[in-house]
């Protein structure tokens, strides 16, 4: 994600942060190669000359010159500003809280409004709510099935009527068979096309004077650069959108529509899809996405990603065991199971501060070896998954057997396996030796 944006910034203010003094001279070269980085993004040049200006303005002043630590001061400008122009802080949905949530999808082929739809419904699923999509694409060949096809991978209704029927009868409808069953957000799947014309507006302006949304989500494809940001000025001057999902991001090196939407269409950026699978819709966070392209890293995120990744109740019951010495080979893939739930090893190393993306390049968790992993312990009887210590030579060539896997891989599980018991049992010492010298509330237990 911004990999090329991000390595240019980061090599431009380089050679600021090592300076005990800085003159006018440093902050213009540095801010020069800045410039460069953002235009080869495929910022928008408004957007870039404005960002300049502001930084320059601010380097230049009191809080840099006379700072201890100038350099340090020039990036903490350059992240804020990089903050402010793509919306400061997360912006939410808005929500009907007297009845039934409206949200209208919008967009061009292509830019994955249709599974876009489906994430925000599973999204907004996993919350509590009671979502229906509603097929309102009666042009495009199969868009009709591609919805059903999803909301059934999801467990969520969806609604429709055909391609026989105008959109605005079907989004009518969709309005009517939500009140009789109960679902509380509607989210209606409009029609795109290959480029924009007439037709295409006048119909959504049509569903959106029946339907009255909460919202209307614009979905861009984060790769088209400053031609997303064209797309979006044209649907907003139509349906003065009320914020845009940007697609593929994870795709995108460069940033340019990230960096541009928000200045350029005054329009928050209120979701980014991160990946194809269903449950990789993020909610955008401009301060953590200048953290990130800065190379300072996203605990944050790491955090958010962990918490819904793992089962609370079974984090408890994990650490119980840690602390008295109880960790078997289940617990030793439950874990496993639930790091894999994280995402990509390499998109989470990535987030933590100080890790150069350059080294991450290729890293990839062997999906190969985790299966592995699993055919071996659940190769194993219920007495050897408890107590490993048991698991003699015998006992490992039938395991490797039963797993369709070597006994040199058993052996290398088992010994993985052993290593992480003493990290965690070495941990569990810190931790009392912490308490024994009244410091207890300050060490958090890492598990």
């Amino acid at each position: 994600m911004f990999e090329n944006l991000s390595e240019k910034l980061q090599n431009a203010l380089k050679a600021l942060k090592g300076k005990g003094k800085l003159s006018e001279k440093d902050i213009d070269l540095a801010m020069r190669e800045v410039k460069l980085s953002l235009l080869e993004a495929d910022v928008n040049f408004k957007v870039v000359k404005n960002f300049i200006n502001k930084v320059k303005e601010r380097a230049v002043g009191h809080e840099v010159m006379e700072s201890l630590t100038p350099g340090q001061q020039v990036v903490k400008i350059v992240h804020e500003e990089l903050k402010d122009i793509m919306g400061s802080q997360e912006s939410k949905l808005k929500f009907n809280t007297n009845g039934i949530t409206y949200i209208m999808m919008c967009g061009l082929q292509g830019a994955g409004k249709t599974t876009s739809s489906g994430k925000l419904a599973l999204k907004l699923k996993k919350e509590g709510r009671r979502p229906l999509l509603v097929a309102c694409d009666i042009y495009r060949p199969a868009a009709i099935k591609q919805l059903q096809v999803v909301g059934e991978g999801i467990d969520v209704p969806v609604f429709t009527m055909g391609d026989k029927i105008s959109p605005v009868t079907i989004a009518k409808e969709a309005m009517k068979h939500a009140n009789k069953f109960n679902n509380d957000v509607v989210i209606i799947d409009t029609a795109g096309r290959l480029h924009i014309d007439e037709e295409l507006m006048d119909e959504l302006v049509n569903v959106k004077n029946e339907v009255n949304p909460n919202e209307i989500l614009l979905v861009l494809d984060a790769m088209t650069g400053q031609e997303a940001v064209k797309v979006a000025e044209t649907f907003n001057g139509y349906l003065d959108v009320s914020g845009v999902i940007l697609s593929k991001i994870d795709g995108d090196a460069r940033g340019g529509a990230a960096l541009s939407i928000k200045n350029v269409v005054d329009k928050p950026i209120k979701f980014v899809t991160v990946g194809e699978k269903m449950d990789q819709l993020e909610v955008f966070h401009p301060d953590r996405m200048a953290s990130r392209i800065l190379g300072m890293g996203d605990i944050l995120s790491i955090i958010d990603k962990a918490q819904a990744a793992f089962d609370e109740k079974q984090a408890i019951e994990l650490q119980k065991k840690i602390k008295n010495q109880e960790f078997n080979l289940d617990d030793f893939l439950t874990q496993l199971q639930q790091m894999k739930n994280m995402g990509p090893l390499d998109d989470i190393l990535a987030m933590i501060p100080g890790v150069n993306s350059k080294q991450l390049k290729g890293l990839k968790v062997d999906e190969k070896d985790m299966k592995h992993t699993e055919a071996i312990i659940q190769s194993m009887t219920k007495k050897e998954r408890s107590m490993p210590s048991v698991i003699n030579g015998s006992r490992r060539k039938r395991i490797a057997a039963g797993s369709g896997t070597s006994v040199q891989e058993v052996n290398k599980l088992l010994k993985q396996f052993e290593d992480m018991k003493k990290m965690m049992k070495q941990f569990s010492s810190m931790e009392k030796m912490m308490k024994k010298r009244g410091g207890g509330g300050k060490f958090k237990f890492p598990f």
